[in-house]
């Protein structure tokens, strides 16, 4: 199956622009995260409100835009290694964010009654690191896009 040129162009331009778009609100909740970190507990009032209506939906239709792409362009889905690469990351990266739900929401409301503290810690933390993680992630499957190192599975999808 192949698209014609103007739908792929059209298919690609949403493909990168929710794909920066997900960079971009990981970025920020990594920003948020180290300012709650540092000793700002309110912060953590903002985390399910850029996770939920903006990091998650992002993530998903990066996602699902990527596979319906490659099932349209020579690169396929699974025919070459840089596109099952980008498959799999950005498939860990939204598994990790789902998994990571229930902190936010906890360091939300904990921070809602001023409970954020020692106690706390390692939520903390492990917002910091999962999304400075998550960046990584995502620049590493932004890399793989850019340079489409060669080589191919011999799968067919």
């Amino acid at each position: 199956m192949s698209f014609a040129p103007g739908w792929r162009r059209a298919l690609l331009t949403l493909h990168v622009a929710t794909s920066v778009g997900f960079i971009g609100a990981v970025a920020a909740f990594l920003a948020l995260a180290i300012a709650g970190v540092s000793g700002a507990p309110a912060v953590y009032l903002a985390l399910p409100i850029i996770t939920w209506p903006v990091i998650v939906p992002l993530a998903v239709l990066s996602l699902l835009l990527g596979v319906v792409q490659s099932l349209g362009t020579p690169w396929g889905l699974v025919r070459h290694y840089w596109v099952l690469v980008k498959l799999v990351l950005t498939l860990v990266a939204l598994i990790v964010l789902l998994l990571q739900t229930g902190t936010i929401e906890t360091l939300a409301a904990l921070a809602a009654a001023g409970r954020i503290g020692p106690a706390t810690l390692d939520g903390q933390m492990a917002m910091v690191i999962h999304s400075a993680g998550g960046l990584v992630v995502l620049l590493g499957a932004t890399v793989l896009s850019t340079y489409k190192p060669r080589g191919l599975t011999g799968l067919t999808v």
